[in-house]
């Protein structure tokens, strides 16, 4: 658990790595990606990619035809986790531990980090920030705002789950697996705040295989869309 000075020295690491002039090549020496996955990044990146939406759609546009919708995807659903984290994180509920506010923090802190590191590897291809709807949530209150986070950290391993068999690129596939792992990381913390012992119980693992459960996209977009102002238009998919 980290105190105030080691949290504010991690956000300072992070804001250098992610906003530095070097972008692609800072973020993915972060997250270790080879010469080979910065390449390939890269140049992709120098594409000429606005996501146009169709004619007369409003908002912002996922467009699956290849693997920059993908990370568009994730960008969208990381932008909602750190926005609601943040808040978490500014309004603390009433009468939180010195404990669960610490490991709040630094999952805030983790979806900060997610979420820029979509935005930089995306650059010019990168969807516009969305505007939140949190309306239902009361962040004062401890059940409601850990009900959200578990709804939020169990929607974000199963959209990742889902979402890996649509990507072409071995280094992307590398990167969102990294990132799921820190997602489930905090799902499971979640669910032991909620109720001890459920971190890997049958409404996430299917307990035939073992394996986590997954979503389309569709189906994420559609449960997280209650959460979200900014229209999300989808093309190019096939459930």
């Amino acid at each position: 658990m980290k105190n105030l000075q080691e949290e504010k020295e991690m956000l300072q690491e992070e804001s250098s790595i992610f906003n530095s002039t070097l972008q692609r090549r800072s973020f993915l020496q972060y997250a270790g990606a080879g010469a080979a996955g910065i390449a390939l990044i890269a140049a992709g990146c120098k594409k000429d990619r606005n996501n146009p939406m169709e004619p007369g759609a409003t908002g912002v546009t996922l467009d699956f035809k290849d693997d920059f919708g993908v990370l568009n995807y994730a960008y969208a659903l990381e932008q909602l986790e750190a926005a609601f984290y943040i808040q978490v994180a500014a309004t603390p509920y009433a009468n939180i531990s010195a404990a669960e506010l610490a490991y709040f923090k630094d999952i805030q802190f983790h979806e900060i980090a997610h979420r820029e590191f979509f935005k930089n590897a995306l650059g010019a291809a990168a969807i516009g920030s969305l505007e939140v709807d949190f309306s239902k949530i009361n962040f004062a209150d401890r059940t409601s705002v850990l009900g959200t986070a578990k709804a939020f950290e169990d929607l974000g391993v199963s959209a990742y789950n889902g979402a890996g068999s649509l990507l072409k690129s071995t280094v992307y596939l590398t990167l969102a697996g990294k990132i799921v792992s820190v997602e489930a990381r905090h799902a499971a913390y979640i669910r032991e705040l909620i109720s001890p012992n459920s971190f890997s119980n049958v409404e996430v693992v299917d307990m035939v295989n073992g394996l986590d459960k997954s979503r389309n996209p569709l189906e994420v977009l559609a449960i997280a869309g209650g959460f979200v102002k900014t229209k999300i238009n989808v093309t190019n998919f096939n459930a």
